[in-house]
């Protein structure tokens, strides 16, 4: 491991301890709001702390709003929420000019800045704006700043977007394109709860009190566990077992019985995105090194929104995340 500089192995080994206690007890206030989607929150936070963005996919009242306002208030994050429509337009996520008079007469335009200046940004349903508002978002969620006007205005730091799209009613909606998708660095698949979290869900969400999230981190204290999340070592079979997968996925490499229904596969950010959230859910359980199994673990949310099937295949009812299974099932 390369330690930066100034720093020990032993003052390094020190970070790490404290981040895995301060990742526990992030995880135990996130739990204590969110009943019965551990695999989501584990997911979210693994986004997170790999410095991306992350696409929740579910049906409305899968608690995807509250995990987001509960994470910004666990993390210690500044955040906003916009909820996307067919109106909405760039400059109510990035901001805008106006044009005010001062006290001598004089005219002058100030930058108003828009709910995007924000650390974590919801963006719910996002496929509901239209293409020229979503790029404006996803071009600011790959560059990390906007331009208004020909100036440029920085966004803040850590900057994270979890945007959430409702998978049963397409209708006046507008899907997001292959290369914006891209720009996610995990998809989220969120399902129901089971009996007995719902249960608790009815009973601790109904009553007259309501128990606040507990801040347990702060920007500063994220952006150090971001950086240690790409310190942390990664072995040669983990390494190898990544680009197996990854390159497994795509037309004319992977076996003709598994590729013969895809129709584009995942590019190399995919091969990036899968080694910094696997080890990032290294981290959330408490090992500094990613294994194998950390590998199969989060092989679903990254492939899953980076390829396509043919017609063929969508016509006999297959499906990617079908596909994806299939594939892993070679490496299990």
């Amino acid at each position: 491991m390369n330690y930066p500089a100034g720093l020990s192995a032993s003052q390094m080994e020190q970070k790490a301890r404290d981040a895995l206690e301060k990742l526990s007890q992030a995880r135990a206030a996130v739990a204590e709001q969110i009943f019965g989607q551990d695999e989501v929150v584990e997911e979210a936070l693994a986004a997170i702390l790999s410095g991306g963005h992350a696409l929740f996919v579910g049906a409305p009242g899968l608690a995807k709003t509250r995990l987001v306002d509960t994470l910004g208030k666990v993390l210690g994050l500044d955040a906003a929420r916009v909820q996307f429509t067919p109106d909405l337009m760039p400059s109510d996520i990035l901001g805008s000019e106006v044009l005010e008079e001062g006290a001598g007469g004089k005219r002058a335009f100030r930058f108003i800045k828009g709910p995007i200046f924000a650390q974590l940004l919801m963006a719910d349903e996002i496929n509901r704006a239209s293409p020229r508002t979503q790029s404006a978002l996803l071009q600011a969620m790959q560059e990390y700043h906007v331009s208004i006007a020909g100036a440029r205005f920085d966004l803040p730091r850590p900057f994270h977007v979890l945007a959430t799209q409702n998978p049963l009613e397409q209708e006046g909606t507008y899907p997001l394109p292959e290369a914006q998708l891209d720009r996610f660095l995990l998809q989220i698949d969120v399902d129901y709860p089971d009996r007995a979290a719902e249960k608790r869900i009815l009973i601790e969400t109904t009553g007259a009190a309501r128990k606040e999230p507990r801040a347990v981190l702060d920007a500063d204290d994220l952006m150090e566990i971001q950086d240690l999340v790409r310190l942390m070592p990664v072995g040669e079979s983990v390494v190898d077992c990544i680009l197996d997968i990854v390159r497994a996925a795509r037309p004319g490499e992977g076996p003709e019985e598994l590729t013969k229904n895809i129709s584009w596969g995942p590019g190399p950010r995919a091969s990036q995105a899968l080694m910094l959230a696997t080890r990032a859910r290294a981290l959330l359980r408490g090992r500094l090194a990613p294994s194998k199994a950390d590998v199969l673990a989060l092989a679903a949310p990254v492939l899953k929104h980076r390829m396509a099937l043919n017609y063929a295949a969508r016509a006999d009812g297959d499906t990617v995340s079908a596909a994806i299974d299939r594939l892993l099932q070679r490496f299990a």
